[in-house]
């Protein structure tokens, strides 16, 4: 019963706590109640039958690592080949009303366009006459080879990659793999030496040129023959701006003979008696190289006088490079200026020779200036002989660098292959010319009939 606002006394307050107490107690009564009527956690529930488990989802198949790689997708170009017009009319009865087989033939083949690959499906229709007896399709495109699916570009490609990128074939085959290219190792072998083979006539006339040049520079270095227990070598050959490689199972001096012949003019080397066999033809002069001369003395002495005697010769070297009289005789004028260079270097290891031992590094240094004097001096008696063999050692850097990548070579056939194909992409780069674009070119070239193959070589071939 609540009071009349109006009433005042003093249980008015104490009413009121009252009230307060009482609600407060009925709220805890209701808790009470709502706990008691939960189950208690000792108490049995009844068991509900609950569905089978369900199994767990097999794991997924972990993605195999070349899943990506072969399921790769190549850009696909579909061409239509026509028949041509001469060849649209039946031979048997005259009609040219031929009529489609079917979608016609269809030939596929791999090409290699600019820094990308493509599969490029050529439709070649095919024509029937009506008369039964008639059936023309249009022809296949240009490949190296019968029944191949790579073009001409791409087996372009594959040379170059190898020959002046020095790329192992195992990396090419991953590489081409990326790219979704369906092609095995064997293939690329294949291919490779395909190229070597069709290209092997192009290669000797090369050869030829060089050996009509009237100064050659050589060198050697060696390679491994897989499952060979010797080394083969592989000559470099530089003249008229080509540059050609052989290959030989030994360093013996028949390369250098069966190569050169009896040509005449200067043959530039080190002091390697493998090119006395060539030199007892009686065809060339052989030439020293200065820069032989300078290591072995900077290995003995980094002050020596003689580096700095050296150094003027190479001085007027440069003088006629940048003047542009490389060979003339301006050059022949200037070298005048090196003769007391190169006598004042002759005394210094004269004297070197007699006060250090011959087996001493100076001895040694020494020693090999005053048995090749007369081939290092060869330079100052004309302007044609350059005063090192460097541009044959820099030629065989790519050598070098093969061999670091792919180790080896099969065979001495394949030996010959790789050595061949070398020479026409280092002519090339040699000349400026772009190896893939060139050797593109002459792979389609090369077999047809009344080709000049003078106007293959890379010095003086025109894109056609």
């Amino acid at each position: 019963m609540t009071p009349p606002k109006d009433h005042t006394c003093e249980w008015r307050d104490a009413a009121s706590a009252l009230q307060e107490r009482v609600a407060k107690l009925e709220a805890t009564i209701a808790k009470l109640e709502s706990a008691r009527m939960r189950p208690h956690r000792s108490e049995k529930r009844p068991k509900v039958k609950l569905p089978p488990p369900v199994p767990p989802a097999p794991p997924a198949a972990a993605p195999r690592p070349n899943d990506d790689i072969r399921h790769a997708v190549l850009e696909t170009a579909v061409e239509k080949l026509a028949v041509p017009e001469a060849k649209r009319t039946c031979p048997e009865c005259s009609s040219t009303s031929l009529r489609a087989v079917g979608a016609g033939k269809t030939s596929t083949v791999y090409d290699y366009v600019g820094p990308h690959f493509r599969r490029r499906v050529c439709q070649r229709e095919t024509l029937s006459c009506r008369c039964g007896e008639y059936i023309v399709t249009a022809a296949p495109p240009e490949r190296v080879g019968e029944k191949v699916q790579f073009s001409a570009s791409f087996v372009a490609h594959l040379v170059t990659t190898k020959c002046a990128d020095n790329r192992a074939q195992y990396n090419l085959a991953k590489e081409y793999e990326r790219l979704g290219i369906p092609i095995s190792r064997s293939t690329i072998n294949s291919l490779f030496h395909r190229a070597g083979k069709e290209l092997a006539p192009l290669v000797e006339r090369l050869f030829e040129r060089i050996r009509d040049s009237v100064v050659v520079q050589a060198d050697e270095t060696s390679i491994k023959l897989q499952r060979a227990t010797k080394r083969a070598f592989i000559w470099a050959f530089l003249g008229g701006g080509l540059i050609g490689y052989r290959f030989a199972e030994d360093r013996s001096g028949e390369t250098p003979r069966t190569t050169l012949l009896a040509s005449p003019g200067y043959i530039v080397v080190d002091a390697f008696t493998g090119y006395n066999k060539l030199l007892a033809l009686g065809g060339r002069v052989r030439g020293g190289c200065l820069a032989h001369a300078r290591r072995k003395i900077f290995e003995a002495d980094e002050k020596s006088i003689a580096l700095d005697l050296i150094g003027e010769i190479y001085a007027l070297e440069r003088r006629a490079k940048t003047s542009g009289i490389t060979g003339t005789s301006a050059h022949a004028e200037l070298r005048r200026m090196a003769r007391p260079h190169f006598a004042r270097l002759l005394i210094w290891a004269r004297e070197a020779r007699r006060t250090n031992g011959p087996k001493s590094l100076m001895g040694r240094a020494a020693g090999y200036i005053v048995n090749n004097f007369r081939e290092l001096g060869l330079f100052l008696r004309t302007p044609l002989v350059p005063i090192d063999n460097n541009a044959s050692e820099a030629a065989l850097r790519r050598i070098a660098l093969g061999r670091k990548n792919y180790l080896f070579v099969g065979n001495v056939e394949a030996g010959k292959r790789l050595a061949g194909l070398y020479s026409l992409v280092a002519s090339c780069e040699a000349n400026g010319k772009n190896p893939v674009a060139y050797l593109t070119d002459v792979l389609l070239r090369i077999g047809r009939p009344g080709q000049k193959i003078d106007e293959l070589l890379p010095d003086r071939w025109i894109p056609s």
